[in-house]
């Protein structure tokens, strides 16, 4: 038995705390449709409002409390004043800007009237298989028409200890058990003790504040702080972001949740517009020759945008600096217009300075210019203020018939649903900041769980191998295009675009999509090894990364249609630090055996005969 484990069940035998000892008189319980997991309610003896979790017949979520703190009404005792009548709900999300064509969306709904002390609220409550979601909606509150919510009281009280993968938007990974943790860690979080693995996260966050997970009262308990604000608004009638918490028996099952906060999100639109194109791009230099040699770099690849980043229009944090004035180096209508010509389009980047002073003003305008997308810069994702006025500025985007991409700070929340012009966004520590092949093979099990990413590769080219940014191999690259999911994704983030003379080596980019009808985690444990199939129309593409030591293993071909003959094209590191292609005979049921190297991949393009 784990050392630390037995510790702690020792002391759960010699601990006769309140905590331990209270009885819970259970109110409700709410099963998923298949009847996988089950979420319970109940009451202490003190009036707290508690719930626990099971999945699969086990406790996951043990008793753990439940409401809000707020600075205008006295706290007291909980009682639930009514039970709306459950609801189960079987649907798809038709999706083609995702990781899939369709996503399933069954569960189960259950809402709570409350009050406690003066404070009268609901609890919205949904439970799928393998996943819960609650959330607390205000309404009338004896006449105020505002309240500053001081403290969010929801605890996530683990039962035994897990090690929580702890980060900050852009930090490193440090692996901490949960009565260790000593600071606060991002939603979503990846926790695992070894047998279960869980992602506490949360979805639909549009006008709150940016909520982080702490160390809770009880032992291996954690709890919601408020990472920047002291007091959330809100103005009624109101709603907290959905709290989620996910669970899997392997670390690959917690991708099948990697849409939650999709399915929890507000859908104004019946469908996605189909202006919206995602594709590959290619950040050029701040000049006009540069943007049209990438131009016609991104034509020979198969890209569909170039990026002028900041810089553009002038420094970008200078009050003094207009968005709608190019600087003299760029010309932007010859650079828009052969783009046009050539089937590529130009995203332009925009400080969140700019974005507050000038938003309204320069959509028209570059409408009128004919680009087709923003890059947020910037941007302020971590407080009540930052977010409400982010939510409303991608609305404003979207209306206006331009995508984005939101660098930086900010992770996402599942806004993308609402506004479908969202594309992708940062908030990951990608190739602008040197990721090792430990941090690589964290993320598809962490950050990826809330949602795509744009993780600006630095693929090597001729002229320089960017050392100081790329820890993993060129093969491993290759294979992160499969593993990470980005409707927009940033291929070659530094470079000039003559240097990249080395096409045999960037054939895999030519062909790699950006979004999928199907994608399936085959293979890999955190911080270890990952490896993701995804499939276009009847081509599948497979990406295998290897963390900081060799990886020897084989993968099955069931995912393959039947009765089919399929040619693979493997993409594979050489001695010379270069890539290969071999290209093999493969159909159904096929096993691949394969040797990475540490911080080596493989990437593979499965094709019908």
């Amino acid at each position: 038995m784990n050392k630390r484990l037995s510790i702690y069940l020792l002391a759960m035998v010699l601990v006769t705390g309140k905590n331990l000892v209270a009885q819970v008189k259970p109110v409700v319980k709410i099963n998923s449709p298949a009847k996988q997991t089950q979420l319970e309610l109940g009451l202490l003896p003190d009036g707290r409002l508690q719930y626990r979790v099971r999945h699969l017949g086990k406790e996951v979520v043990s008793w753990s409390d439940l409401g809000l703190e707020v600075k205008e009404l006295k706290p007291g005792r909980t009682t639930i004043s009514r039970l709306l009548p459950q609801k189960i709900h079987f649907g798809q999300i038709p999706w083609p800007i995702g990781e899939n064509d369709l996503i399933e969306n069954n569960y189960r709904e259950q809402e709570l009237l409350c009050r406690s002390g003066e404070l009268n609220y609901s609890l919205m409550i949904r439970v799928f298989d393998g996943s819960t979601a609650f959330r607390y909606l205000l309404a009338g509150q004896s006449g105020l028409q505002n309240l500053q919510i001081s403290k969010e009281l929801t605890r996530f009280n683990l039962g035994e200890p897990y090690r929580i993968y702890q980060y900050h938007h852009e930090s490193v990974f440090s692996p901490v058990w949960t009565d260790s943790l000593k600071t606060t860690s991002d939603l979503p979080s990846t926790l695992s003790n070894g047998k279960n693995y869980l992602s506490i996260g949360e979805a639909d966050n549009s006008n709150y504040t940016k909520a982080e997970l702490g160390r809770g009262q009880d032992a291996n308990g954690l709890s919601i702080f408020f990472a920047r604000d002291t007091v959330v608004v809100a103005r009624l009638p109101f709603h907290t972001p959905w709290r989620t918490i996910t669970f899997s028996r392997s670390a690959i099952g917690l991708h099948k949740y990697s849409e939650l906060s999709l399915k929890l999100a507000e859908q104004p639109y019946a469908r996605v517009p189909e202006w919206i194109r995602p594709g590959k791009l290619i950040r050029s230099g701040l000049n006009t020759q540069s943007g049209i040699d990438c131009i016609d770099l991104a034509k020979k690849l198969n890209f569909s945008y170039i990026m002028f980043d900041a810089g553009w229009y002038g420094p970008e944090r200078a009050l003094s600096s207009d968005p709608a004035i190019v600087i003299p180096q760029i010309d932007m209508k010859r650079v828009i217009d052969y783009g046009k010509e050539n089937g590529i389009g130009v995203i332009l980047y925009i400080n969140h300075v700019a974005l507050q002073n000038h938003l309204d003003r320069i959509l028209p305008i570059y409408k009128k210019w004919g680009i087709s997308g923003l890059k947020f810069g910037f941007i302020d994702g971590f407080t009540q203020k930052g977010l409400s006025w982010l939510s409303s500025a991608v609305k404003k985007v979207n209306d206006a018939g331009l995508f984005i991409n939101i660098h930086d700070n900010y992770k996402p929340t599942g806004l993308s649903r609402t506004y479908p012009a969202l594309l992708s966004q940062e908030g990951i520590r990608g190739d602008e900041n040197s990721p090792d092949a430990y941090h690589t093979t964290v993320l598809p099990f962490t950050r990826f769980l809330a949602g795509a990413a744009d993780f600006t590769f630095c693929f090597p080219n001729s002229k320089s191998d960017f050392s100081r940014n790329l820890k993993v191999s060129k093969a491993q690259q290759l294979a992160l295009t499969v593993v990470y999911f980005s409707p927009l994704q940033a291929i070659f983030w530094y470079g000039a675009p003559k240097d990249y003379t080395n096409l045999h080596e960037l054939e895999f980019f030519k062909y790699v999509p950006t979004t999928w009808n199907q994608s399936l985690y085959l293979k890999g444990e955190i911080g270890e090894n990952i490896s993701v199939a995804r499939r276009k129309g009847d081509t599948w593409f497979v990406g295998n990364a290897a963390g900081l030591t060799d990886w020897k293993d084989k993968i099955r071909l069931d995912f393959l249609s039947p009765g089919k003959s399929y040619t693979a094209s493997i993409y594979e590191d050489t001695a010379g630090a270069g890539i290969s292609r071999r290209d093999i005979p493969v159909k159904k049921g096929d096993s691949l055996p394969f040797e990475i190297k540490a911080k080596g991949g493989m990437a593979m393009i499965i094709r019908v005969l």
